[in-house]
């Protein structure tokens, strides 16, 4: 992807110096072809020195998060930019600019009919009827079996388990309709679990672990950062959640914008008032925090009073938010526009967001000590937390 890299050489990189707030953790919601968008976010952070402690993905976001921790920090943007290019769709013929979204449309069609060598090709069987009996394992309208070759080829799997960075990817469990977290912390993750988080029905087929069936986690939740705020010991955190599902919109005047408008909604998975249930959630653990430390200290040591502070903590969370932007000719196809030009553009769009974020360095500074929850919009000058 030399182009990719040519338009990033745009200035030099402050390195980072500062002192963090806490770990680091990354998390990458699902969108298939607007992952590249995450690409670059991930890029910008790499060049101010900031490696993720933790990173948490569902979907197209396990599949970059299982490149960047199965990888040496200093090639993990290489292996990125490596499968990104092989995702990309290239129209057969070439249109000029006086045509714009031609090309795209031509690669939207091309990647339906036919698939995307080293992602997913059609499952001929499934087209047989839909009460054709295919199997379980292979109820889907396409196949990964490429997109398993090209994971066992990017990403070395005994490094996602030395847990450095922390790897955990979410998905959907078939027969309980469960959210489940698959976590190199707590037991060694493979090539499946990334292809089970990543396992959109009915594009695809479920993937079976430990002999059970598992769908994209997408579809309960794709926008994983409850991972963190349920994580047990809670930590001080720096959390770039990268967003590519836009939760507010306009008003749609044409079926075009209502099937868009669909989707965004359907996967931007209600992150706004998830955040703001954690905010209050949070706050509540140090006002518990706070009136117990005000108890006389005979109170304090009792066994009652202890169980109870333990609902407490004194933890407080960033959480960065970016978000991609919609581009000119998108429409409710975008998560499988792999075209250069839009490969190209959201990658270049997060590394710019990333390094506005990065020189902004919206935590440093002084908060509410009763906000353990404190949100930054990356399009925002300050950050907003609860009242």
């Amino acid at each position: 992807m030399k182009h990719l890299q040519d338009n990033l050489k745009m200035r030099a990189v402050k390195s980072s110096d500062q002192q963090l707030p806490g770990q680091v953790v990354l998390v990458l919601q699902g969108g298939g072809a607007l992952g590249s968008y995450q690409a670059g976010v991930y890029q910008a952070l790499h060049e101010a020195n900031i490696e993720p402690d933790w990173i948490i993905g569902t979907s197209i976001g396990a599949i970059n998060a299982s490149l960047i921790a199965g990888n040496l920090p200093e090639s993990r943007v290489q292996r990125l930019q490596e499968f990104w290019s092989r995702m990309e769709r290239k129209p057969i013929w070439p249109f000029p600019a006086m045509w714009p979204g031609v090309a795209e449309i031509l690669s939207y069609w091309s990647t339906v009919l036919s698939g995307i060598p080293g992602f997913f090709t059609p499952n001929l069987f499934a087209h047989l009827g839909a009460d054709y009996p295919v199997g379980a394992d292979r109820a889907g309208y396409y196949s990964t079996e490429p997109l398993e070759k090209t994971l066992l080829d990017l990403v070395d799997f005994s490094l996602v388990n030395e847990c450095s960075p922390r790897l955990t990817v979410g998905a959907a469990h078939v027969r309980s309709s469960q959210m489940r977290y698959f976590d190199s912390r707590d037991s060694d993750l493979g090539v499946k679990h990334i292809l089970a988080s990543g396992a959109l029905p009915p594009a695809f087929p479920p993937v079976r672990i430990e002999g059970e069936l598992y769908w994209d986690g997408g579809i309960l939740s794709n926008t994983p950062t409850e991972a963190v705020f349920d994580d047990n010991p809670r930590k001080n955190s720096l959390i770039f959640a990268v967003h590519m599902w836009n939760p507010t919109g306009a008003d749609p005047q044409t079926m075009a914008d209502v099937l868009n408008r669909h989707k965004d909604i359907q996967y931007s998975s209600r992150i706004s008032s998830h955040i703001t249930r954690q905010q209050q959630a949070h706050r509540l653990r140090h006002v518990i925090t706070q009136l117990v430390a005000r108890l006389p200290e005979d109170e304090r040591n009792s066994e009652v009073v202890r169980d109870l502070a333990g609902y407490g903590c004194q933890t407080q969370m960033h959480v960065v938010r970016l978000l991609a932007p919609q581009l000119d000719w998108e429409n409710h196809t975008k998560d499988i526009d792999f075209s250069p030009s839009g490969i190209r553009q959201r990658w270049t769009a997060g590394y710019m967001h990333a390094r506005n974020v990065l020189d902004r360095s919206p935590w440093v500074g002084e908060f509410d000590p009763l906000a353990g929850v404190v949100l930054h919009e990356h399009t925002a000058a300050m950050p907003t937390a609860a009242e």
